[in-house]
């Protein structure tokens, strides 16, 4: 399975939703990078995705995007077998 990187805050109930999407798919190792402590993460975050919210989610080195991408990419099928693939 390749590594779970995701962009998150400490209130952030987008962060929660998807980190049990992921959990329930059967990751149990996610690398939080906490962006509202680390201003640095923050704008490192923002330079490699575009995009200012969170979370943002890599799977691998594919930027799955937020918390609904990660729903959508799910609901078609598609979720599973980047999880899977190596």
């Amino acid at each position: 399975m390749p590594a779970v990187k995701m962009y998150t805050t400490a209130v952030c109930p987008y962060c929660v939703r998807a980190k049990q999407i992921l959990k329930s798919k059967g990751v149990d190792q996610i690398e939080e990078i906490r962006i509202d402590t680390d201003s640095a993460q923050r704008d490192h975050m923002m330079q490699i995705t575009g995009r200012r919210t969170v979370p943002q989610i890599f799977i691998g080195q594919t930027h799955v995007g937020g918390c609904d991408d990660l729903m959508a990419l799910d609901a078609k099928g598609a979720l599973l077998p980047l999880l899977q693939a190596d």
